[in-house]
């Protein structure tokens, strides 16, 4: 009674629930996540209980001969129901409507589960079978027809999840859709399990003994698919986490030279919260947006309206649009207000009217964020504003001396 091919895939699911749990005690309301956990739940628990050592034992401490099979029949039906469950909240949509259709799928197979135990407790099943009570008691009334209303409820949710992956996956385009042809793969591995099981149970019916199908190859099968399917569930969502941890960084060195030309501006004391090095990167972008912000504002009465126009201009006129010029003079008007301060350490000298506080309007975003930073170390108008700042700081200091 070897379950090793059950109990490897139950492993699997459990590190990969695992891996989850965190996630879902910091974000519990989020469905797509609640159902991403239900199902790899679910399906650790199938291959389970679903294991001839596990089914021996269950029955054991029960008392009752083969109380394991609805069991397992009932757990896979809910994974069934929480497969559909999460391809329904991935896909999106309305908020009504995916509860709706989540609401409806869970009721279904919750009837079906419902069916399942009563139709073993009216059946008679007094002789323990490990693997092949499909086909032993397939002929048994009541029994029957709990061996086929399972059968009948995994081919609607296999043949379900096929089209609906299927026809997504038509749709769409990266990661998203190589996990979705990855779960139609797995699916169709369920049919060839759901197959064999047909097939042993008619053979058996006819008078032919093809027991072998669903005792030794449709395991396998179902093993198979189950870990197939799990890589297409997880796959696109490990790789949308690693895209947006890999744009983080991206993000967090861009913002690096508008960042260091602030630097010297706010005293070390005033940095926001101490940051450690398994801190995530949008925690680290985020603390470094706001160290900019907190520099800009400490420069802003030094901010000077005919510096940024002056620069604006010069940008358009080497053949940068809009946006681009905006960024730029933005950055120039930066790199002079740094300067001017450094000049003004006592913080008495204050510029022109046009330097008021309405010079400067603070970015709507990350975005123009790293356009300044990328202006700042790779502009010429921005180069030749610095230049003139710094040649007029140190006339400043000639004439202070």
């Amino acid at each position: 009674m070897n379950g090793t091919v059950y109990y490897a895939p139950a492993a699997v699911m459990a590190i990969a629930l695992g891996f989850k749990l965190p996630a879902l005690t910091r974000a519990w309301r989020d469905p797509l996540l609640r159902s991403v956990c239900a199902l790899l739940a679910l399906a650790g628990m199938v291959f389970f209980f679903a294991a001839p050592p596990t089914i021996h034992e269950v029955n054991r401490l029960t008392g009752i001969p083969n109380f394991s099979a609805p069991l397992v029949y009932a757990l896979l039906s809910a994974f069934s129901a929480s497969c559909l469950v999460l391809i329904v909240n991935w896909r999106g949509g309305p908020p009504e409507v995916t509860r709706r259709i989540s609401r409806r799928w869970i009721a279904g197979y919750s009837v079906v589960i419902v069916a399942l135990w009563v139709l073993f407790a009216l059946g008679d099943a007094p002789v323990e079978r490990l693997r092949d009570l499909d086909t032993y008691y397939c002929s048994t009334p009541y029994i029957r027809e709990m061996i086929l209303l399972y059968l009948a409820a995994l081919t609607v949710a296999g043949f379900a999840m096929t089209i609906l992956c299927w026809r997504w996956s038509l749709r769409v385009r990266g990661w998203l859709r190589t996990g979705l042809v990855i779960i139609v793969i797995g699916y169709l591995f369920n049919i060839a399990y759901l197959v064999t099981k047909f097939s042993a149970v008619f053979a058996r019916w006819a008078g032919h003994d093809w027991d072998e199908l669903s005792s030794s190859v449709a395991p396998v099968l179902a093993s198979a698919g189950a870990q197939v399917s799990a890589v297409g569930f997880c796959l696109p969502l490990a790789c949308q986490r690693m895209a947006d941890a890999w744009s983080a960084r991206v993000t967090y060195r861009r913002l690096e030279p508008l960042w260091g030309e602030l630097a010297s501006v706010a005293p070390p004391h005033a940095r926001g919260v101490r940051l450690f090095w398994w801190s995530s990167g949008e925690l680290r972008v985020t603390q470094r947006e706001s160290d900019i912000h907190d520099g800009m504002l400490i420069l802003y009465p030094y901010f000077d309206a005919r510096v940024r126009d002056d620069a604006y201009e010069a940008a358009l006129r080497a053949g940068s649009d809009p946006a681009q010029a905006q960024a730029e003079a933005d950055a120039a008007m930066v790199t002079a207000a740094v300067r001017a301060r450094a000049a003004d350490p006592e913080g008495k000298i204050i510029c022109s009217a046009e330097g008021s506080a309405s010079a400067f309007e603070p970015s709507e975003g990350p975005r123009d964020l790293v356009r300044m930073s990328l202006a700042m170390r790779q502009s010429p108008v921005v180069a030749a504003a610095r230049g003139r700042a710094a040649r007029q700081e140190s006339q400043f200091h000639e004439r202070t001396r």
